[in-house]
């Protein structure tokens, strides 16, 4: 009867928390999740591809208006 509306979440880097460039902090926000979670899976990932991933997603990710 009613019809449904799908909102689309985009992933967006978060200045306004931001430690380096924000990526973390707007992956905490797309996943509603702590982004001191994913700061610490980039911190465990540092020696295998971490640094590599983060950079591409700096890179990559637009910036939160």
């Amino acid at each position: 009867m009613f019809a449904e509306i799908k909102i689309m979440k985009r992933l967006y880097r978060n200045m306004n928390e931001s430690k380096i460039a924000g990526v973390c902090s707007g992956m905490g926000d797309y996943f509603e999740k702590d982004p001191v979670i994913f700061r610490l899976i980039l911190l465990l990932s540092f020696f295998v591809a971490g640094p590599f991933f983060y950079i591409i997603a700096w890179i990559i990710v637009p910036v939160k208006k």
